[in-house]
């Protein structure tokens, strides 16, 4: 396994049996996806104020924080980073349509790419701001050193929850740390969609200010339509068990081959080591989004009309439930002094987005789906394209699977920046 194993301790948890904690994060997984889209006015009333991620961290943690489940002592979590994760980074960049990208613009393109420059200067720059107030956020070199839990933020922030997670690995990123970051994350991130959300609204007025050419979204709009009524169908138990077998398939040659190139790097080139190109985690990441990256110019990429990556979805959602088991919410309070890092980096990226948007007189609708495609991902782009029109969904999707791509290498890198800025 890529993870430590966990060690045998003594636990005084209620519950010790991982087969008893995977139903029960899985019951929490289904109640609130019920929930969520109930019709029932108190919870359409509570989603609107809570996030539906958020419960995905935050019930799990309850279980760790009252000694329900001792989240240091199951190997639930390391489980689902050395098997699921992979497999999710195949599915998620298995609809890669670089050519459906390149014909969304050059200004769909360059704002988002924009967010992506944006979120990896971002982190160092409000580190080092914040450390102007409070030094000691500098020069940590433990496992809860506070550059490190940002390389977590970084990695949700360019490609979503998947990436956190690798991040969360290659970086040995503490349990306290990333409690924090994770309700830093969360919270910013979703004050940022309640924005999107309502310039959508307001496009309209926004675009006719700023004089922007709309008239590619509309041909968007029909291209996406065309597409869907000829390419989605019901998945048949072939298409499940072929999704299954590329998304495994694939993740397991990442792991062969890390297991070859990780050990060769540490003996024969020991001065890489402190860039984690050591590290088998990272090398299983890395080849595993490569292998979904490749497999987008074949005929596998058809298995996404039948669901590849919703499959890879649900593997992002027990992933993050299970991580949520390492939580404590008593460390939450800690994480006042962190919010100032988490607004000054979010503040430089919408900044950078707006400055872009207006400098290109582009559509708002590509600039908040450009952003929300680098923070929220394919969990949350479709969501604020949708909010413009519902057949423009799939175009958040696009440029999110154009994060999980993008994601992995340029987390790494900017998590490598803020090495430099923090230790």
């Amino acid at each position: 396994m890529l993870a430590p194993e966990t060690a045998v301790t003594e636990t005084s948890a209620l519950i010790t049996n991982d087969g008893v904690i995977v139903g029960l994060l899985m019951a929490i997984l289904g109640f609130v996806f019920y929930t969520n889209n109930s019709d029932h006015p108190a919870f359409k009333k509570f989603y609107r104020f809570v996030p539906a991620l958020l419960l995905c961290y935050f019930l799990p943690s309850l279980l760790n924080t009252f000694g329900i489940v001792d989240g240091n002592a199951t190997a639930v979590t390391d489980i689902t980073m050395d098997y699921l994760l992979p497999a999710c980074m195949v599915l998620l960049t298995l609809s890669l349509d670089l050519k459906a990208i390149l014909g969304l613009g050059s200004k769909a393109l360059i704002l988002f790419l924009t967010g992506t420059f944006g979120i990896v200067i971002g982190g160092p720059i409000a580190l080092l701001l914040v450390s102007l107030i409070f030094p000691e956020m500098l020069g940590g070199a433990g496992p809860d050193a506070v550059w490190r839990g940002m390389t977590t933020i970084a990695g949700s922030w360019i490609g979503g929850g998947a990436n956190q997670a690798a991040m969360k690995e290659v970086y040995e990123v503490g349990g306290d740390i990333f409690s924090a970051m994770v309700t830093v994350d969360i919270i910013v991130a979703n004050l940022w969609m309640a924005v999107l959300l309502y310039m959508a609204a307001n496009s309209k007025k926004i675009d006719e200010r700023t004089g922007a050419d709309t008239s590619a979204i509309d041909a968007i709009r029909h291209k996406v339509e065309k597409y869907e009524a000829e390419h989605v169908r019901n998945p048949s138990l072939r298409d499940l068990m072929l999704i299954l077998a590329i998304g495994f398939g694939v993740a397991g040659i990442a792991h062969l081959l890390a297991d070859w190139i990780a050990p060769a790097i540490g003996e024969h080139y020991p001065a890489l080591s402190k860039f984690s190109l050591d590290s088998l985690f990272f090398w299983v990441i890395v080849l595993a989004t490569a292998g979904g990256i490749a497999l987008s110019f074949t005929r596998a990429r058809s298995l996404e009309a039948a669901g590849a990556s919703k499959i890879g979805s649900v593997f992002v959602y027990v992933l993050v439930a299970s991580i949520g088991l390492h939580m404590d919410v008593t460390k939450i309070v800690e994480a006042p002094k962190y919010f100032l890092i988490g607004a000054i980096w979010m503040i430089i990226h919408a900044s950078l987005m707006l400055f872009v948007a207006k400098l290109l007189r582009a559509p708002v609708f590509y600039m908040a789906v450009g952003s929300q495609a680098n923070v929220g991902g394919a969990a949350s782009a479709p969501v604020v394209a949708s909010a413009f029109h519902p057949s423009l969904a799939p175009v958040g999707v696009l440029l999110a699977v154009m994060g999980y791509a993008l994601g992995t290498y340029m987390a790494y890198f900017s998590g490598q920046v803020l090495r430099v800025v923090g230790s």
